[in-house]
């Protein structure tokens, strides 16, 4: 078995999404006093590869300990749209297909190439990364609820296209670059309002901003964002994909380690926790 790790390190340099806080990584007990090192993490949920759980996004959505490891693990593929998608373009169903086989249920993982500009890299960009990286189209949300995603995650800052999050609310001077490159308004481009059922109220909504968290979440299509390690090592590939976050109860979000495990028995893995073989204890 071949395992693939697709996490960031993270550390106090480890950057937060716009608008939300850094890390902090301190000591609290040492050995010249304490005989014991001991050290304290204060951090945001959605610090470095992290997932999203259904309750960041929805009402009534679960939190982190209540999903279950058959929903965390399983059969999926891992996608490379890199060459498909520019700087603030839009991620179509299309885009996944043609390059990979996709079985409803899957896990998936999609790279655009902008792990490049993430902390310590190369050619790290933070502005880039965080607030000119591609995103999920409307479409792209209902197809992957019609797939019946288990959850997906991106090499980037959000799932949700950054002039499709409040980030065109803090940072005007980008939204305005943002349509001059277009060459139409982000309401335009977006194809306006999208619409959808609350899935507890039955309120009809109509919703201009994060249609892959709103829309998605409620259907149970969760998603990971900044996704790294070696990802660009696996692309177009199907495997055994995993998330393996803390169980935190009442948790929205919690940073997570993501692997891709490779030459193992997927129909085994996959029997194996339909049958419970794999169980939740404690």
């Amino acid at each position: 078995m071949r395992i693939v790790d697709l996490t960031h390190p993270w550390g106090i340099h480890t950057p937060g999404w716009v608008g939300y806080p850094g890390g902090k990584l301190y000591y609290t007990q040492n050995l010249q006093t304490n005989q014991i090192v001991s050290q304290k993490i204060e951090t945001s949920l959605h610090s470095g590869t992290h997932l999203d759980g259904p309750m960041h996004g929805t009402d009534g959505g679960l939190d982190m300990a209540s999903l279950p490891l058959d929903k965390l693990i399983h059969a999926g593929a891992i996608v490379d749209v890199s060459d498909e998608v520019e700087d603030w373009g839009l991620i179509e169903p299309e885009h996944i297909t043609s390059k990979v086989e996709v079985k409803k249920g899957d896990i998936l993982i999609i790279h655009t190439g902008f792990i490049d500009y993430y902390q310590g890299m190369p050619k790290q960009d933070l502005v880039r990364y965080f607030t000119m990286h591609p995103g999920g189209s409307v479409r792209l949300a209902r197809w992957m609820a019609d797939m019946e995603i288990r959850w997906w995650g991106i090499d980037a800052g959000s799932g949700d296209h950054p002039m499709n999050t409040t980030i065109r609310n803090m940072r005007p001077d980008l939204l305005a670059r943002f349509e001059k490159h277009v060459g139409m308004s982000y309401s335009e481009f977006f194809g306006g309002d999208y619409t959808y059922t609350h899935h507890m109220s039955g309120r009809e909504i109509e919703s201009d901003i994060f249609p892959m968290h709103h829309l998605a979440f409620q259907d149970g299509c969760i998603h990971a964002e900044n996704v790294g390690g070696d990802l660009k090592s696996v692309l177009n590939r199907r495997a055994v994909i995993g998330a393996f976050p803390w169980k935190i109860e009442g948790g929205e979000a919690c940073p997570c380690r993501i692997m891709a495990f490779f030459d193992i028995g997927t129909d085994e893995v996959i029997e194996g926790l339909a049958s419970g073989s794999f169980q939740n204890e404690g």
